[in-house]
């Protein structure tokens, strides 16, 4: 009785759980089914006064509208090749600094920490005007493929999430690994990064998005309408006197599909690395 009375109680708060969750998942998903809907349409009919729930079939027009106006698949190959070599990059640099501060002991590594932690409140548009002087003018590295990616490398959220992963691996298991003869550089890349894999995994799609989605960056960076990544192309359909309504929504559908996919797949991995990374 006492087993059958848990397991009615289990059925009814997931049911609950249920009730409360779907009303959410309907509302937070509306806004993109609606996005859908807006890039099959002509634009005027996006401003119809009428309302229109589903898909019409104007979708391949809008894309085609939309690739003549801005050569698109080639912004969308340039921002899939930088967020995939930043992300990569970037997370092997933020796992080096985040294991030099959770294992190692130096002078002022209390202060490093405070300084990259400092840097999180810092909003981006406070450097970004520095930054584009920096690289643009001293370095003289405008347009290239290495400015979108080098400047943003260095991540402090990714550093101080590594660093919480790193510090909470057991000391036993490097110090047997060294009593072992085992170097360095070896411990750090056969030992603590496969322990690690769930954190990175986690990382790697915040990255990834960060990377995907960043617009004022390479808007600056880049004068070439040949080097632009696929939100600054899409920025360019809202000229003075005409807007491409049709063509942004089928661009942003095609921006968020992926996204979606991507973290639909790997949204185990993403769990498990931000409960990772949040328990010590």
């Amino acid at each position: 009785m006492k087993s059958r009375s848990k397991s009615q109680s289990l059925l009814m708060r997931k049911i609950a759980l249920h009730v409360v969750l779907t009303p959410l998942a309907i509302i937070w998903l509306f806004p993109l089914w609606m996005m859908f809907v807006f890039s099959t349409m002509p634009d005027n009919g996006i401003f119809s006064p009428d309302i229109v729930l589903w898909p019409s079939t104007n979708f391949v027009e809008n894309f085609k509208n939309l690739e003549a106006d801005t050569n698109f698949l080639r912004a969308m190959f340039i921002s899939i090749t930088v967020a995939v070599i930043y992300t990569f990059l970037s997370v092997l640099l933020t796992s080096m600094a985040g294991w030099a501060l959770a294992r190692y002991r130096f002078a002022g590594r209390s202060v490093v920490t405070a300084i990259i932690l400092g840097t999180i409140t810092l909003p981006f548009a406070v450097v970004v005007i520095p930054q584009f002087i920096m690289v643009a003018r001293e370095f003289k590295l405008a347009n290239p493929w290495v400015a979108l990616i080098v400047p943003p490398l260095f991540n402090s959220l990714g550093v101080l999430f590594m660093r919480q992963s790193f510090s909470m691996m057991p000391n036993e298991l490097f110090d047997a690994a060294r009593v072992e003869g085992v170097k360095e550089w070896q411990i750090f890349l056969r030992i603590a990064l496969p322990l690690a894999r769930p954190t990175m995994a986690a990382l790697s799609i915040i990255l990834f998005l960060a990377s995907w989605n960043n617009y004022l960056w390479p808007l600056l960076i880049n004068s070439r309408p040949g080097m632009m990544t696929a939100p600054v192309a899409l920025g360019t359909l809202i000229g003075l006197t005409k807007v491409s309504w049709g063509g942004i929504m089928a661009g942003a559908m095609l921006l968020t599909a992926p996204i979606l996919v991507v973290f639909v797949l790997l949204q185990r991995h993403f769990i498990a690395g931000i409960a990772a990374g949040a328990i010590k």
